[in-house]
């Protein structure tokens, strides 16, 4: 995933981090560029600012991008683990958003599929409300690559399902190379768009 980020970005000044939250992965790939990220949780962006994992940040309603962000006002918009958190209607519309406000290309990431996941963190924006296939993101104009490895390796939160953990989790890390063109069997369906400037 880092890796992948971090040639994604390589040529990007200014990043828009969507729907933030306080594990940014911007927080652990080396940073050439500036980054704003923005949250509705309050608690995410103090927790995020604590890390300084972004030069600037916002609280909003990402379902309201526009009123917060020119067009072209930023190289690439990101929204990792985000889009599945609304339903289809909302997701479709903020994915909208993000690609007015990029110049240059948005990335998402989401889980193969619909994925139950209630609330925590005392963050009722936890919920999972929606699951995405390779098929739809492609007729969004995505490129689409598999990430965290096999799905069927996988349980909740995409935590190993099998013990020994350490041979199975070894096994779900090369399955993460080998299957990156596959994206219909990973647990995460990585999707970019690079945009037409």
């Amino acid at each position: 995933m880092y890796q992948v980020l971090t040639r994604q970005l390589s040529q990007c000044d200014f990043i828009l981090d969507v729907g933030c939250g306080f594990k940014s992965p911007l927080g652990k790939i080396k940073k050439r560029f500036s980054s704003e990220g923005i949250d509705i949780f309050e608690k995410c962006i103090i927790e995020s600012k604590k890390k300084k994992i972004h030069d600037k940040y916002k609280i909003g309603d990402i379902r309201k991008l526009a009123r917060f962000y020119k067009n072209k006002s930023f190289d690439a918009v990101i929204a990792i683990d985000v889009i599945e958190h609304f339903e289809k209607n909302e997701a479709l519309r903020l994915i909208k958003n993000m690609e007015n406000v990029a110049k240059k290309k948005v990335i998402l990431l989401t889980p193969n599929g619909f994925t139950a996941q209630d609330a925590y963190d005392g963050n009722p924006h936890q919920v999972h409300k929606s699951g995405w296939n390779k098929q739809e993101l492609k007729e969004l104009g995505y490129k689409v690559y598999g990430l965290r490895g096999l799905k069927c390796l996988k349980g909740k939160h995409a935590d190993i399902k099998y013990k020994p953990y350490l041979f199975w989790g070894f096994c779900s890390f090369v399955s993460e190379i080998l299957f990156f063109p596959f994206p219909s069997l990973c647990f995460d369906l990585l999707a970019i768009k690079k945009l037409q400037t």
